[in-house]
């Protein structure tokens, strides 16, 4: 690597505040705000609004689309007409 051309790689606490939910990684992202962590250093902090923590995916709240009715109206409007040509 090239010296001097790469953006300052270093802890970073990423912050979820919907879900009260916080974790500590290593970014280039970086932010004027800080928080003392748990092991009693101050890291910079970058507030998401949305994590796993609160993503419907992980938590197990995602709603499934019944997509069959609409592929099936699709199929009436325009599968006919393709299969006429």
């Amino acid at each position: 690597m090239k010296p001097g051309i790469h953006p300052e790689y270093r802890p970073v606490v990423f912050r979820d505040r919907a879900a009260d939910f916080a974790f500590l990684t290593r970014s280039t992202a970086t932010s004027d705000r800080t928080v003392e962590w748990e092991d009693g250093n101050t890291y910079p902090v970058i507030d998401v609004e949305i994590s796993s923590a609160s993503h419907p995916f992980y938590t197990g709240t995602q709603r499934v689309l019944d997509t069959a009715g609409r592929v099936e109206r699709f199929e009436r409007r325009y599968g006919h007409e393709r299969s006429k040509q």
